[in-house]
């Protein structure tokens, strides 16, 4: 491949380890029909992509929280989303990425696989960095404190002070101001409206993924469903049904057969297997 900046990225038409293909590129239907020259390679999933139109989704997937490099294009037999995961190394590839965007990728990728594998804090005692295994209990023990203070040493993973109270809770601690700042910010979120949905509007701006329990806001273009950047499941952002359920009875640009979910006042857990 070529060595280029990313506007001016071209397969090199040489390159026997691709397939290209003869017809528009699936990531970018709308893109001119007049560029001839560029060419198109074929995903593993069967879809085409110039490098400029894989590299710009793959980096905007990363820029929404998701490492994990899915297939936007729609199945022409299903009308579906193809949903693929492409490989980092395939991306890397076919999106021909220069050294700075190797870099970009793989700095995020990392920092976003471990936000979503492990869940740290610090300890307000020693500062050490702690993994909390319960995600249903508030209470947490610090075992460096417990060895250096020879005694056990509790905090709250919510308001991060000494732990009062009984244990174990798992709404807060009996610390003052001790609330969960993710279910307020539930609670006082703006509204939005999606202009591609029609009727859809007052919808809370933050949802909580019914899956894992992730914050996400939604862009408001195109349908209105998401895919967690965290679980990577995919549901209405409108009815928080999961898409295959929401898709029974609706469509992605008509309104939910339920109509708007209300703000939500428990966030899941996340029972990782």
């Amino acid at each position: 491949m070529s060595s280029l900046g990313q506007d001016e990225k071209r397969y090199d038409p040489l390159d026997t380890t691709m397939s290209f293909v003869d017809r528009p590129d699936d990531l970018d239907p709308l893109s001119s029909e007049d560029e001839e020259e560029c060419l198109r390679a074929e995903m593993s999933c069967g879809h085409a992509v110039t490098p400029q139109s894989l590299t710009g989704w793959c980096r905007s997937l990363l820029d929404q929280g998701q490492y994990k490099f899915r297939c936007p294009a729609i199945n022409e037999d299903t009308q579906e989303k193809c949903g693929a995961i492409w490989s980092y190394r395939e991306v890397r590839r076919l999106a021909d990425l220069s050294a700075e965007e190797m870099e970009y990728f793989e700095e995020n990728m990392a920092r976003l696989a471990a936000a979503e594998y492990q869940e740290f804090k610090a300890c307000p005692g020693c500062k050490t960095y702690v993994e909390r295994k319960n995600l249903t209990n508030l209470c947490v023990r610090c075992l460096v404190c417990a060895a250096d203070k020879k005694k056990v040493f509790q905090f709250c993973w919510q308001c991060l002070k000494p732990w009062k109270g009984p244990a174990p809770r798992s709404d807060r601690c009996d610390n003052d101001g001790c609330i969960n700042h993710d279910l307020e910010l539930l609670r006082t979120c703006k509204t939005t409206s999606f202009p591609q949905v029609r009727g859809v509007d007052a919808c809370p701006s933050i949802r909580a993924c019914p899956t894992c329990g992730q914050k996400v806001e939604h862009d408001k273009t195109g349908c209105k469903n998401i895919i967690c950047p965290r679980c990577q499941v995919e549901f209405c952002f409108v009815c928080l049904k999961l898409t295959p359920e929401c898709l029974k009875t609706s469509s992605y640009f008509i309104p939910c057969s339920d109509g708007v979910a209300p703000r939500q006042t428990s966030i899941p857990v996340w029972r990782r297997k």
